[in-house]
This record gives C-alpha cells, sequence and structure tokens, in this order.
C-alpha cells in the first residue's frame, strides 16, 4: 500500500494551504509575497511539482477520510447509529458524537457548521490543484508525455473535489427541471492569478465544468503514473471515467452513464472479488479489496505510524476501543440470512445505560475497514450498480437484472427471476453493498426518497420529507461574509 512517506510533499501540502481559495482564506493577501516565492521555487522543476502532486493527493486524502465526510452519508440515511461512551463520566451512555450534532438533527448552523472544515479544505485542494495546472507547462525538464499526466491527475481532483462539494452542498441534479437551482463556486484558477469574488454556478453548469475536466484529463492520461506505489493509489484513466460514470449518474444522463461504467466493466482488466475471497479480502489489514479501483490511502511517519484511518470511527479494537458508529438494525434487516455480506458484521455485546441501569446490547461494527485502511473512492461493484441503473432508465429491465443478478449471486443472496419493483430493489442493493463507502444520503437525494431513520436515532428529528433545504449543508457564514458574491442555501 502506498503511504506518503516524502516529508518535503507533506509540507507542500500544508504549503498550499496557505493559499486556500477565495472560500476558505481570509489572510492571503498578507501571507501571499512570501508564499508565492516557496510556490514558485517548489514548482520550477519535476521533482518539485510530483512533490506537489503528492501533497495534492494528501490534502484531498485527509479531507475525504478526516473529519464528518466518511460517515455523513451513511449516519443521515440511517445505515449507522452510536456506540455507548467509554469515559468514566459517561460510561455507557449513548450520546450524538460532537463532531455531527448539529447536522445529524438536521439543524446544522451556518455559524458554527459541523461541515466548515470540509468547504475550505475542499477549496485548498482545488487551489492546489490549479497551481499544479498553472505551473507545469513550464517545466523544463518534463516530457510532454509527463506534463500531460500531471494535467490530468490535477484536473480530475479539481472536478472530483468539486463534485463532492456540489453533492454537499446543492440539491440533486433534478430537484429543479433545468438544474437551475444553486451549484457551487467552480474555481479553474489559483488564487495568484489575482483576487475574485465569484458567485455559484448553476447546478447544470457545475455539472458541465465537472464533465469537462474530467473529459478533458481523460484525453492527456498516459499509461503510468509519474508517483510511486501501486497503481490504485492515485487518479488514473479507469478510476478517472469511474468518477465519471458516478457523475452521469447524478445528472441522470442514462446513456452516459451506461457508456462509461459499461466500458469500465468490459475494459478495465479489474474483476469482481469472488465469493470465496469476498470476506477474507475486506478482512485484510491495510489492504484494499482486488476491485478497488481508486483507494486514497493514508499517510504515514517514517517509522510506520499511521495518523489516522477509516478504523477510528468504525472499528472495533477491544471492549474499550471501538469507533463511534456502528450498524443500525435499519441496514441489518435487508439482508438474506444466507447473504454472505452480513458476515462483514462483527458482533459485539457492551454495557448500556439505559434508564439508569446498564444493560448488556448487541452492536455491529463493520470489517471493511482492518487496521490501517484508505479511504474507498471507487471500486468495481459500484459500476456494475451504475450500469443497472442506467439500463433501467434506458427501459432494458432485464440488463437492470442481469447486473444486480452479478452482484446478488456473488452475495450468495437470492437472485431476482422477475423485472417487478426494481427501481426500488436495486436502490436496496447499493445499500446493502456500498454502505459505510459514502453512498446512501446521495442515494436517497438522487431517487427523491424521504429519509428515515428507526433504529438507534437519538434525535428529535428522526425523518426528513423530500424535497427539504435540510438534505444539504449551510455555506459556513466565514465564507459567506468573505465574499459578497456567495450565496446561501435556503433556511440557513
Amino acid at each position: 500500500m502506498k503511504y506518503f512517506k516524502n516529508r518535503t510533499a507533506f509540507k507542500f501540502a500544508l504549503l498550499f494551504t496557505l493559499l486556500c481559495s477565495l472560500q476558505g482564506c481570509s489572510d492571503f493577501l498578507e501571507q501571499e509575497p512570501g508564499t508565492q516565492i516557496s510556490i514558485t521555487e517548489q514548482l520550477k522543476n519535476k521533482q518539485g511539482m510530483l512533490q506537489a502532486v503528492n501533497g495534492m493527493y494528501r490534502g484531498l486524502e485527509a479531507n475525504v477520510r478526516g473529519g464528518v465526510f466518511p460517515v455523513y452519508a451513511d449516519v443521515q440515511g440511517g445505515n449507522l447509529k452510536f456506540t455507548p461512551s467509554t469515559t468514566a463520566s459517561s460510561l455507557g451512555l449513548i450520546s450524538i458524537p460532537s463532531p455531527i450534532t448539529n447536522l445529524y438533527s438536521f439543524e446544522d448552523q451556518s455559524d458554527n457548521s459541523n461541515f466548515s472544515s470540509f468547504y475550505s479544505n475542499s477549496y485548498s485542494t482545488i487551489n492546489q490543484s490549479n497551481l499544479i495546472l498553472e505551473f507545469v507547462d513550464a517545466l523544463p525538464d518534463a516530457t510532454e508525455a509527463e506534463k500531460n499526466q500531471i494535467k490530468a491527475e490535477a484536473l480530475t481532483v479539481r472536478a472530483y473535489s468539486h463534485f463532492l462539494l456540489s453533492e454537499v452542498y446543492s440539491q440533486n441534479y433534478s430537484y429543479t427541471d433545468d438544474a437551475s437551482h444553486l451549484g457551487i463556486v467552480y474555481n479553474k484558477a489559483s488564487l495568484v492569478q489575482g483576487l475574485t469574488y465569484p458567485a455559484r454556478e448553476t447546478v447544470a453548469n457545475t455539472y458541465t465544468l465537472i464533465i469537462d475536466d474530467i473529459t478533458k484529463a481523460l484525453n492527456l492520461y498516459a499509461d503510468a503514473s509519474l508517483l510511486t506505489g501501486p497503481a490504485y493509489s492515485y487518479f488514473n484513466k479507469t478510476s478517472a471515467k469511474a468518477l465519471l460514470a458516478r457523475v452521469y449518474l447524478s445528472k441522470k444522463d442514462w446513456k452516459n452513464a451506461y457508456e462509461t461504467s459499461n466500458d469500465i466493466i468490459l475494459n478495465s482488466r479489474v474483476s469482481l472479488v469472488n465469493s470465496a475471497d469476498y470476506i477474507a479480502q475486506w478482512e485484510q489489514p491495510d489492504l484494499p479489496v482486488s476491485e478497488i479501483l481508486l483507494e486514497f490511502t493514508i499517510p504515514k511517519t517514517t517509522d510506520g505510524t499511521a495518523s489516522g484511518s477509516l478504523s477510528v470511527p468504525f472499528g472495533y479494537t477491544s471492549a474499550t476501543v471501538y469507533g463511534d458508529y456502528a450498524a443500525s438494525q435499519d441496514l441489518l434487516d435487508l439482508y438474506e440470512s444466507n447473504d454472505i455480506r452480513k458476515q462483514l458484521f462483527l458482533e459485539k455485546t457492551i454495557p448500556t445505560l439505559v434508564n439508569l441501569q446498564f444493560e448488556n446490547k448487541k452492536y455491529y461494527f463493520t470489517k471493511k475497514f482492518q487496521g490501517n485502511p484508505g479511504y474507498v473512492a471507487f471500486r468495481l461493484s459500484e459500476q456494475y450498480l451504475i450500469r443497472a441503473e442506467a439500463a433501467l432508465k434506458l427501459n432494458n429491465p432485464e440488463k437492470a437484472k442481469a447486473d444486480i443478478n452479478t452482484i446478488r449471486a456473488r452475495s450468495n443472496a437470492t437472485l431476482l427471476t422477475d423485472t417487478n419493483n426494481l427501481e426500488e430493489l436495486l436502490f436496496i442493493e447499493r445499500r446493502k453493498e456500498l454502505c459505510f463507502e459514502g453512498h446512501l444520503l446521495f442515494d436517497i437525494a438522487r431517487n427523491k426518497k424521504d429519509i428515515s431513520r428507526n433504529d438507534g436515532c437519538i434525535s428529535l428529528n428522526c425523518s426528513l420529507t423530500y424535497p427539504s433545504p435540510k438534505y444539504i449543508m449551510p455555506i459556513p457564514r466565514y465564507n459567506i461574509n468573505l465574499n459578497p458574491n456567495l450565496k446561501q442555501n435556503e433556511s440557513y
């Protein structure tokens, strides 16, 4: 597994945050002169540029793996519930984890948003990608093919970061008939190009810009990354296509979603993990499953110490060391008894305070993230489910059924024998197969479903009726105050 051991790359990621975008940095003008010289010096040759690219990935990895983002879609959608406290003063007590207190109750506040760091860090990563794109053509010691590869990865990271921002801060694509509702600010230039006050694009324009970045990148990718480590550690042509397929799915561009996911399934040279190895591959520490298309792996220091991983929120180490989140019964009840995916849940009995008395209650922790796992960005199973949904919308229910059955057969679940109720069955299949991987809330919104959380919900608001302005987060007030052209989301 690839870890970012290069200290220069790590320092460069930090250096880039000083040149964060207008959306996330008020003191840019004070820091620009000294920082700009450092950036120019860093990016003057290929070695420095590759350290910059590594730093860009470091920032992206930290943003999707840390904070609230990795649990957001699953906890809001109802896949997760909370585990009892191990702290002496609150032993056995169940409460909403402090990082998500507001958003879990659908009452996030723009003045102190649970997602504020995700917003600013996303635009910082985007600014990093823009700086790379602005300096790469001037490299005196890189070939055109090497420059093109660097551009391709920076463009894809820029597109991916904007797409995630759109998922969190903009209503789903078909919220309005022409996608004319508010999208996000799309930054295509770093702040060294000048201080601007950009307005939010429409969602339609946001998606056009995302797709344009990815398609440009696909024409630039070389056969191999310039960075060291396994191919799955960084964007390549296949994982960029996986992102594009997901974007097309979110846009409900069914033809392109079908064709792109189909291309990946047929030509990526990646195969689904077989039934016999499925559980063992998820249980192996530190390594991704073989069907991974992209995993943002975690950094380690030179002595091998990891800074954190997805086992922190989700894992179970001992009776006193475990994550804040376990599977809800809402999720567990979806699996048939013979479905091998049920084996991915580790059952543990934990004393829980109920009406001032301790009761032994069962909690089910996922085995998907063992040891020091990285962030699962894309894997092949999702592509089968994208192709199935697109096929269904293109009036090919038999093809949709076949793709769903491919996933169900691998899981030893009962195969579908007809095409009745396929839309709902596909939604449930995605929920079972992709749980803990950050999809559920966005699937709910795309399908215009209500949010319904039952088991373990301790909020005053356990459900939300679609449509609602609370399906998305508020733009942090700090950024609204900084940019007079930045419009706030409804109800915030």
